[in-house]
């Protein structure tokens, strides 16, 4: 029995579901309300202390950090393998596991929340960034730095150059490879794939548009059948028209 407690349009739950995907594994697709801050409820604190999505649990096993979900997956079920036999292309993809985690995941933190998600879940909950501020176990420093208009312009200026510097780094690793540690598809690609769908459905995608090598590659990572399974109708953010 495996259930993934996950929002449908976070980029972390958007990993470890793409993950589950490509290894083919049938799973619970449990939906935690982010808007309504379900994630600190008590029951949710007591499967992940961190208060955060998502959570994986797999029959009494419970297993958070969407990163170390899809390394679980990987690891405990068959099918493709997704992670390299060799050394060195293994030591390549947690190359980038690292980098990913470390600079492109927060970054796009910053024109998440400023553009799209403060907007909306104020909308609903005018105390809302209070409420987490008070509530959150992780990133107190974090969301202090924010008030109802977001992030300061700095930050997103800083948020856009970590940007720009991942699609640039993509591009001259896919110099050697079609995917990012080589010849292999890999949970490095896995892992990076929800910036640039967060990125694109901010309206953001022209940090990439003069690369066409990373034009490519996540034009090959939107027809794999596990894009469209982890991707699915409402699982992306629709920006509002101007």
């Amino acid at each position: 029995m495996l259930t993934l407690y996950n929002t449908n349009h976070s980029t972390c739950s958007q990993k470890a579901r793409m993950a589950l995907q490509e290894k083919g594994v049938e799973f619970k697709d449990h939906q935690i309300s982010l808007r309504d801050l379900e994630q600190f409820s008590d029951w949710y604190m007591k499967l992940n202390p961190n208060g955060v999505v998502p959570t994986l649990v797999h029959d009494d096993k419970v297993v958070i950090e969407s990163t170390v979900i899809g390394e679980y997956v990987d690891d405990v079920f068959g099918g493709t393998k997704l992670t390299p036999e060799d050394s060195y292309q293994r030591a390549r993809m947690r190359v980038w596991r690292q980098y990913i985690d470390e600079v492109p995941t927060v970054a796009v933190r910053v024109p998440s929340f400023n553009l799209y998600l403060l907007p909306k879940f104020l909308a609903v909950n005018e105390n809302w960034l209070d409420t987490r501020k008070d509530k959150t176990p992780l990133r107190k420093a974090v969301l202090r730095r924010m008030d109802k208009n977001g992030f300061p312009k700095e930050e997103m200026d800083d948020a856009r150059d970590k940007l720009r510097q991942t699609v640039e780094r993509m591009s001259k690793s896919l110099e050697n490879g079609p995917w990012l540690a080589g010849e292999q598809f890999t949970l490095a690609d896995i892992y990076m794939t929800p910036n640039l769908v967060r990125l694109e459905d901010l309206g953001l995608s022209d940090i990439w548009a003069d690369q066409p090598r990373v034009k490519d590659w996540y034009a090959r990572i939107q027809a794999r059948p596990s894009f469209a399974k982890a991707y699915y109708e409402g699982s992306r953010i629709v920006m509002p028209k101007k």
